[in-house]
């Protein structure tokens, strides 16, 4: 490999996506490659796919058209879920020289050190039942945050869904190995670890681990200050965690709760492992002894067999549980699996209606969630970069703020005050810039007039965000 050689990548899909291409491209630069912006007329793309909708495959080929408009002599490396499931199909696109699937992705310089720019694609994807290693990622430099991969593969086979058959067995390593990696990034000033995967709840498969034993030892890691557990089923979130979360003083109270459907009938349709009882009994836990706590809910939307008084099941659930933001899915047909063969399938017009329904149910929800912090205190973490002269962050139950570009606040935990919210969505801020977070837990009922009161106090204007949290 030529060491002045320059690599991009790309990165379509989710958190444990971004987890992975971080650490392909450490691989990259390990062996003397820099890494570069997708438009810096890099020797080598990898582009990491996703499959969850059809939109994610289009993408693909739209990346590698524009990369080889920008440098016509660059390799091009699809890897991700896509790559795994249609390597034949993606080795016929125009400019593709290499496909690794979800085994071989980490083994891409290995690949590379033999490769030959031809006519003919070259695929290395091997059968998804032969797929058992874990490998460890983690994002680095991209974020203030860092996404630490603790888990990987699915053993769920839900109706709707194909990442069992891109991604494998559910699988991970120990705890101490995985307590390794989080002190490992610790070393590199970042405040945030987000853990992601699959099914980050099935940790350790009852095999004399669990997800409950991880947490607990990574909350006494030293060097990182935030943790936030990313999507989690409601069946695999157990009491204990909810309490041990509330307790913590690094656990953020922010949970995101996969639904899918309000209705018992199409939950089962789903082949999901949980009722709409067990799921109100989880959020009523968290609101017990986490008032302030952030819940966010995936939905899907026109499964095959949503009648519209199944619809409005789900839409009545939600409308009177106490989340705080939804993630709205409209259903897309996809290829090997249940729900593709299911009847009575719902017309994409009235997909898209039921859809747009949903996502102002979200505003609504999370406009009502903003209001009742009004006058609160929390810290927030503030990003290490810029956006159009502004610096957002987030507090520990992820309400959103905005503040004027200010070097100093970068990358660091400010105790924030957020004081009112105009017609337009515009949270009003006050703090101290020489504050410091006292409890990431403690959360006070000062209002804007006692603030007024402090001569050290400063008031910045903060945006709120215009898409959910």
């Amino acid at each position: 490999m030529n060491p002045n050689r320059k690599v991009a990548l790309y990165t379509l899909g989710c958190k444990l996506n971004f987890s992975e291409s971080s650490t392909i491209a450490r691989m990259f630069e390990d062996e003397g490659y820099a890494r570069v912006d997708f438009n810096d007329t890099p020797d080598v793309y990898v582009i990491n796919t996703c499959s969850v909708t059809e939109n994610a495959d289009k993408k693909c080929k739209q990346l590698v058209k524009k990369a080889l408009k920008i440098n016509p002599d660059a390799f091009v490396a699809i890897i991700g879920c896509y790559a795994q499931l249609k390597p034949d199909e993606i080795a016929q696109i125009y400019g593709v020289d290499m496909v690794l699937g979800a085994s071989d992705k980490f083994k891409i310089i290995e690949h590379f050190q033999s490769l030959d720019k031809t006519d003919e694609a070259k695929i290395y994807a091997s059968k998804i039942k032969e797929v058992n290693e874990f490998t460890p990622s983690y994002s680095k430099g991209d974020r203030t945050r860092s996404f630490l991969k603790i888990q990987d593969g699915c053993d769920y086979f839900c109706t709707f869904c194909t990442i069992p058959l891109a991604r494998g067995k559910s699988r991970n390593n120990t705890i101490a190995e995985t307590v390794k990696v989080a002190e490992e990034i610790a070393k590199t000033n970042i405040n945030e670890v987000v853990l992601t995967g699959v099914n980050i709840g099935d940790f350790g498969q009852g095999e004399g681990e669990n997800f409950y034993q991880l947490i607990q030892e990574l909350d006494k890691a030293e060097g990182i200050e935030r943790y936030r557990i990313s999507s989690i089923e409601p069946n695999l979130l157990s009491p204990e965690i909810i309490e041990f979360v509330a307790n913590s003083k690094k656990f953020m109270p922010h949970f995101h709760i996969p639904l899918q459907s309000g209705s018992d009938t199409l939950l089962k349709a789903m082949r999901r492992k949980y009722n709409s009882d067990l799921y109100v009994d989880r959020i009523k836990k968290i609101k017990e002894i986490m008032p302030h706590a952030c819940i966010g809910v995936d939905v899907i939307v026109g499964f095959p067999g949503e009648t519209e008084e199944e619809f409005l099941t789900t839409y009545n659930f939600l409308n009177e549980l106490d989340v705080s933001y939804l993630h709205v899915f409209t259903y897309s047909e996809r290829e090997n699996t249940t729900a593709i063969k299911m009847e009575n399938v719902v017309p994409k017009a009235e997909r898209s209606k039921r859809s747009k329904m949903l996502h102002i149910l979200s505003e609504k929800k999370k406009r009502f969630f903003y209001e009742q912090h009004l006058g609160k205190t929390y810290n927030v973490l503030f990003e290490a970069e810029q956006h159009d002269d502004f610096l957002n962050g987030f507090t520990d139950n992820y309400i959103k703020v905005k503040v004027p570009y200010q070097k100093e606040l970068e990358n660091k935990i400010k105790n924030v005050t957020l004081t009112n919210i105009d017609y337009e969505g515009i949270f009003n801020v006050s703090f101290r810039l020489d504050s410091d977070p006292d409890s990431y837990r403690e959360s006070s009922e000062e209002t804007e007039e006692s603030l007024k009161s402090k001569d050290t106090s400063t008031e910045f204007t903060l945006r709120n965000s215009k898409r959910p949290v």
